[in-house]
């Protein structure tokens, strides 16, 4: 078998073969380094083409002082920055808008805002997926877009990461005083809009079955269109947005009223899924014709034992980075 060191070498020599199998091992995991730097799967993946593409051509330029993973996040990272300097800044609509009223008009998707958007699970090794999913939590992203890009690259690459200070300021190409500096200020921030548990700790401390029962009990209310069963999963002050409408309500009762006047109107079948890291579910929606046809991924925030906020997910250029079908069989 080929070592790194033996791919490396016969990539600089122009073998595109070597290259695809030197860089294969770490495309994962600088897909969702990308993800929390961009906040959308599919500007992760932009990121990450560019990236690679950055690397094959500047294969020339790699002294080998740093591993070949600090020299592709390196790469990566600097794609990303590119990018947030060219793209709007990804947040939540509670973000942008002020809680709607749940008998009022609903509001179309404004032009020229982009939304937080959910990572799909990683089917590779169960270690590495399982260490993935706190890094990549709706909050904690979503939190990380109120970020300069460059304080968002710095928390990533020392806090999720754990590169040096050393090592993230030859990235950066700066001083590690400035990226020490830029840490305490993205922590800062970061602490404000990020929640205090995260949800892989909420369900630890709920247990398996206790998460079964939760998944069990939200799918059969949802495609009974049971409110009352939905209400009692339900925090107080529990939220449901729809990203990317600007639209979201606030609170239990106006959650109850949007569900059962505007959601419920037709029937549903729920398929749970895993999105960033948390409880998820593919909601197909009964056409005319018969057929459940995927209408949104909803992802749930859970605060204890009862579901704080419901994230809908309604583009449907999002759907295919899950794999799923279209129309449910």
């Amino acid at each position: 078998m080929d070592t790194e060191a033996d791919l490396l070498a016969a990539a600089r020599r122009a073998d595109r073969g070597a290259f695809d199998r030197l860089v294969r091992p770490y495309q994962s995991e600088l897909r969702a380094h990308c993800y929390r730097m961009l906040g959308a799967l599919h500007d992760a993946e932009d990121a990450l083409q560019e990236a690679l593409l950055g690397a094959w051509r500047g294969l020339a330029g790699f002294e080998g002082r740093s591993s070949v993973r600090a020299w592709l996040y390196r790469i990566a990272t600097n794609a990303c920055l590119r990018l947030i300097g060219q793209r709007p800044q990804r947040l939540l609509p509670r973000d942008r808008h002020p809680a709607a009223d749940p008998d009022g008009e609903l509001a179309a998707a404004v032009g020229g805002e982009a939304f937080v958007e959910p990572f799909p699970e990683d089917d590779g090794d169960p270690q590495r997926r399982f260490e993935l999913r706190e890094s990549v939590e709706l909050a904690f992203v979503a939190a990380l877009q109120h970020l300069p890009g460059t304080q968002r690259a710095v928390l990533i690459l020392r806090e999720v990461l754990a590169f040096s200070a050393a090592e993230v300021a030859e990235a950066l190409d700066t001083s590690v005083a400035s990226v020490n500096s830029a840490l305490q200020r993205a922590r800062r921030t970061v602490d404000r809009h990020a929640p205090s548990q995260s949800q892989q700790a909420t369900l630890r401390s709920l247990g398996e079955e206790t998460e079964r029962t939760l998944v069990a009990d939200f799918v059969a209310a949802w495609e009974r269109a049971d409110v009352p069963a939905l209400l009692d999963l339900l925090a107080e002050d529990a939220r449901f947005t729809m990203p990317p409408l600007p639209a979201w309500f606030d609170g239990r009762d106006d959650v109850a009223r949007f569900l059962a006047g505007r959601v419920f109107a037709t029937p549903w079948r729920l398929v749970p899924v895993r999105a960033s890291g948390q409880l998820a579910f593919a909601c197909y929606q009964r056409h005319p014709d018969g057929a459940y046809r995927i209408g949104c991924v909803n992802v749930l925030t859970l605060r204890g034992d009862r579901i704080a906020e419901i994230t809908g997910f309604l583009d449907p250029a999002m759907y295919a980075g899950f794999g799923l079908p279209e129309v449910l069989p």
